[in-house]
């Protein structure tokens, strides 16, 4: 961190002000003095800390209205994050070439010019088994995309036929509706191969009052599709801190090595102790494109012990409870919502 620090701060004036006094950390206890940037200033502001010519990659966080994080990644942070997403599915056995894998991804399907992150991920997560084929639950229609929700259940009919392993990645709100619409139209429950996963990213920010806790859409997806509970798994990150945190099997989002994470109060930003809900702050150094090394977020969140988890992880995990206050600030997840207003 203090070279992160040191590079930000010797390439990017606004990140030299913002830093401006701050000591060398002497041990990670020293984590607490980290300054921070507010993941809505990349929605107003872009601050770079390379060439703009060295930008690799470029996405935002939201569709073609509302306000958008605007991030930009070099060729050394994007290697830093598709590394981290190789281990983790390294560590959970998830990267498997022994057959093709039929792939249902609930993110946009790509058309040129498409920047969202949440549809970069989809595509990536494709690289770790071999394409059988490959759908989508937000098809590209020549002038935006549409929730496809039939399209979706011919998808996973075709691959219960089939019979080899699925994956299926994405926001859950759509997958919920798809099963709804199973259940709507008398559709029996399919069985699709057991080593079948389900890799959740992205949130319910646009259908809160359809949400479905966890313990409530688990069960649904293992009894109408066969997955076993400990193949669905949720994930969180975002734009601004594109690092991912992926749930153990006992569902609990693990703060990686590569990463920690604090709650500040909302009343002062102090530090919080463990259980305690606060905002979420990111601190990793894997980031040399942009000041983002450091970033408090607007969700609320509680950390959590390695010992409240139990499934040996020796990190300690966070459970989000949504977003602090009332925004209008739309990310990928309520831009992707919108398209099912129409699909009710």
């Amino acid at each position: 961190m203090n070279e992160s620090n040191d590079w930000h701060a010797g390439r990017s004036p606004f990140y030299r002000s913002l830093s401006a006094g701050l000591e060398p950390w002497a041990s990670i206890a020293d984590i607490h003095r980290q300054p921070y940037v507010h993941a809505n200033f990349f929605k107003m502001h872009e601050v770079l800390s390379v060439p703009r010519e060295d930008i690799a990659a470029h996405a935002t966080s939201s569709g073609t209205t509302g306000q958008k994080s605007q991030m930009f990644w070099d060729d050394w942070t994007v290697r830093s994050g598709q590394q981290m997403v190789a281990r983790i599915f390294d560590h959970y056995s998830w990267i498997d070439k022994r057959e093709p894998v039929h792939y249902l991804l609930y993110t946009n399907e790509p058309q040129p010019g498409l920047r969202l992150g949440s549809s970069r991920t989809g595509q990536f997560l494709t690289d770790f088994a071999p394409i059988a084929s490959l759908s989508y639950g937000l098809a590209h229609t020549g002038s935006g995309h549409e929730f496809d929700a039939f399209g979706a259940i011919r998808a996973l009919q075709r691959f219960a036929e089939d019979g080899g392993p699925v994956r299926i990645f994405g926001f859950p709100a759509f997958l919920s509706f798809t099963l709804d619409r199973m259940a709507a139209m008398g559709i029996p429950p399919l069985r699709l191969n057991e080593r079948s996963l389900v890799l959740f990213g992205g949130g319910w920010k646009g259908n809160a009052d359809k949400q479905l806790a966890k313990r409530e859409l688990y069960p649904r997806i293992s009894k109408q599709l066969g997955i076993p509970d400990e193949r669905i798994r949720d994930g969180f990150g975002s734009v601004e801190h594109s690092i991912p945190y992926i749930e153990c099997a006992r569902h609990h989002l693990h703060v990686p090595t590569w990463a920690r994470v604090l709650t500040r109060s909302v009343r002062t930003l102090a530090p919080l102790p463990f259980g305690e809900r606060g905002y979420l702050q990111f601190v990793s150094p894997y980031i040399t494109s942009v000041p983002a090394q450091s970033v408090l977020m607007g969700d609320l969140a509680s950390l959590h012990t390695p010992e409240e988890c139990g499934c040996g992880t020796a990190t300690p995990w966070f459970e989000v409870h949504g977003r602090a206050g009332i925004s209008r600030n739309r990310s990928c997840a309520i831009a992707a919502a919108e398209l099912l207003k129409d699909k009710a």
